[in-house]
């Protein structure tokens, strides 16, 4: 397994039926949703892109935005997300997962950025692509200062309809103060790659 990209275990599907809050039909598609990030398998794929990205775009087409931003998800302790509510100000946008090793690696690093750079308005989300008592559980353990949103299977096609073609995990964005995407990455961030970010 490569350290810098990461899919499902082959038992994430059945997973859910551990978790009574879920409905069948929601247990299902949320099987279905986490099993596109399986197509990561094999690839290894940690590849810094700017201005063009994993589809070779320079920018997010309108129906990605529109996605984007009219997405709405829960938190951890049940109070609402709207995307909409973070336009305006630079956006750092993380999809990850708790059983993700490098997604776990990379987000005291995510942390850290945030601490230092919140007070100058650029924000940090992670969209977490997993069950909701597991994410809970798992910032229970391991908790961090920026927002946590619970993707769920709204998560993979949200990653893929922003350029995450190889549907691997992590799979970061990076968006100015417009919305306008300035970079992408899939695979675990380090130091220099965060350095690299110019928003505040």
């Amino acid at each position: 397994m490569n350290e810098k990209t990461h899919h499902p275990p082959s038992d994430q599907a059945d997973a859910s039926e551990q978790d009574p809050g879920w409905s069948r039909r929601t247990s299902l598609l949320a099987g279905l949703g986490v099993a596109v990030f399986a197509g990561a398998a094999g690839w290894g794929v940690n590849t810094w892109l700017q201005n063009g990205g994993l589809s070779g775009v320079a920018s997010l087409s309108e129906a990605a935005q529109n996605t984007l931003w009219s997405s709405s998800f829960d938190r951890p302790n049940g109070e609402p997300l709207a995307m909409s509510s973070l336009k305006g100000r630079p956006l750092v946008l993380n999809f990850w997962a708790t059983w993700c090793q490098p997604c776990i690696a990379e987000m005291p690093l995510l942390d850290a950025y945030f601490k230092q750079n919140a007070a100058k308005g650029v924000q940090v989300l992670g969209l977490a692509i997993d069950q909701p008592s597991a994410v809970v559980h798992f910032l229970s353990q391991r908790p961090v200062s920026y927002p946590i949103g619970l993707a769920g299977l709204l998560g993979p096609e949200l990653s893929k309809s922003l350029g995450d073609d190889q549907g691997g995990l992590p799979f970061t964005l990076v968006l100015d103060a417009k919305g306008d995407l300035l970079e992408r990455h899939l695979g675990r961030l380090h130091d220099a790659d965060i350095a690299r970010w110019k928003l505040a």
